[in-house]
């Protein structure tokens, strides 16, 4: 991998991640920009206890361009884009219009190829292997920001989900805190290893699926499988094997083995509801333990947290998504209409040949 870093008209960083040693990255961005000027700051809620961010000039973001305006495509003449080359494997940017920024984190983009009518799942193990790389890489150089708490790598993959941009990329938030999701994971690992005299909860509960019925693929390295208490229709949990704390954590033979593994999930996921179906809309998200002190998970170290990718979809059948109504919004107590062990079932059927 050959890493180049650069800077956008109005002073954005954006990062080529190479294949190949020889590229050469020099192409100077055109546009008359100016600087970028955001409004974001996160507000904590002193009754609940977690942190909003809030961020108005997003209003103004790009919405549903026409394919030959994607900002995510590369340069091509006089059409300008965010990328300024004519070609790229993979690259990372600064957003133009983050939900973090300055002292409250800071967001990025990442785009996963040049190829605006592409998917993660039509990458290959090579792109995907280097998409990987750019992942911990970013992680990284994130965690060493004064402001940066925790770094939360995602892709949103769907206009049902919301995505306003359709060409194939993700996103990147470095957090000024720990995220309230992950917060909940360290009070329970916290809590197990008291009650059990030192033993990980995630070590427990991965033993706990791989010995049951709801795994939908296992290799030397990693294990997916549906969780017991699985809050969507279609929810996978992608672990390695051995307990790492973040993706810096992963050594080569788990890195050598995800791309296969990883393709496999996200093309067993545009298969579920068949053929003549859309793409399946999907969220992808990797939790990662906090760079933050850990004081107030009382007996919780860092490498206590196991690194793990949740991939689930909002699509509950054909034809028909799963909103988030009453119960999931306003309690935040989940229903759930597929039984996690047909879903584990249902993605194991439609195994590739």
């Amino acid at each position: 991998m050959k890493k180049t870093s650069t800077r956008l008209a109005d002073g954005r960083e954006l990062v080529y991640y190479d294949l190949r040693d020889d590229t050469v990255r020099d192409a100077v961005d055109r546009r008359p920009l100016e600087r970028t000027v955001t409004t974001s700051e996160v507000r904590r809620d002193p009754l609940l206890g977690d942190s909003v961010a809030i961020a108005s000039h997003r209003q103004g973001r790009t919405y549903h361009p026409p394919a030959d305006q994607c900002p995510l495509c590369p340069s091509d003449g006089e059409r300008l884009s965010e990328i300024p080359d004519s070609s790229y494997d993979v690259v990372v940017f600064e957003n133009r219009f983050p939900s973090l920024a300055g002292d409250s984190g800071r967001c990025e983009v990442v785009c996963f190829t040049s190829d605006h009518d592409a998917s993660f799942a039509d990458l290959s193990e090579e792109q995907a292997r280097l998409v990987l790389d750019a992942w911990t890489d970013r992680t990284s150089e994130l965690s060493h920001l004064p402001s940066v708490e925790q770094v939360f790598c995602f892709e949103n993959r769907g206009a049902e989900i919301g995505v306003t941009l359709g060409h194939p990329h993700g996103q990147i938030y470095a957090y000024p805190f720990t995220t309230p999701r992950t917060a909940l994971m360290l009070r329970s690992l916290a809590a197990h290893k008291d009650a059990t005299g030192g033993e990980n909860l995630f070590d427990a509960g991965l033993d706990e699926e791989l010995a049951g019925e709801r795994v939908v693929l296992e290799s030397e390295e990693w294990v997916a499988f549906v969780p017991y208490a699985a809050h969507w229709p279609y929810e996978v949990h992608l672990y390695p094997k051995r307990r790492v704390p973040d993706l810096l954590g992963l050594d080569e033979a788990a890195r050598t083995e995800f791309p296969k593994v990883y393709l496999e999930l996200l093309r067993r996921f545009d298969r579920i509801f068949g053929e003549t179906e859309p793409p399946t809309p999907y969220i992808s998200a990797w939790h990662q333990a906090p760079f933050g002190q850990l004081e107030e998970f009382e007996g919780v170290q860092r490498d206590d947290f196991a690194l793990h990718l949740e991939l689930f979809t909002i699509r509950r059948t054909s034809g028909k998504l799963k909103f988030l109504a009453g119960s999931e919004s306003g309690m935040n107590v989940f229903i759930n209409d597929v039984p996690p062990e047909r879903a584990a079932e249902r993605l194991r059927e439609v195994a590739s040949s």
